[in-house]
């Protein structure tokens, strides 16, 4: 199965790592192993599959900029920063 990165996908990585994160790590306080292995998991394997994917893809001139990697980028950074401020609105 090959998984393309698009911005939906970068967005759902982030909106699922902006709401399962802050969960975790306020039950994984004290757990530091527990902690890198949820970051892991929830954040760090995401954002790379989702967002940078596993194929290279060859840049025509070595000096140009990856447009299309700024964009899912910014769709992560903006689902994950929109999913926490849900979740805080909605946490006691």
């Amino acid at each position: 199965m090959k998984l393309r990165p698009t911005p939906l996908h970068a967005a759902f990585a982030g909106a699922v790592a902006g709401a399962v994160m802050p969960f975790l790590w306020s039950r994984l306080d004290g757990d530091s192993m527990s902690l890198v292995v949820a970051f892991l998991l929830v954040v760090a394997l995401p954002a790379h599959a989702l967002v940078v994917g596993f194929t290279q893809v060859p840049a025509a001139n070595g000096r140009t900029l990856d447009t299309a990697l700024l964009k899912r980028v910014a769709a992560w950074l903006c689902a994950a920063a929109g999913a926490v401020a849900i979740a805080r609105a909605f946490m006691p």
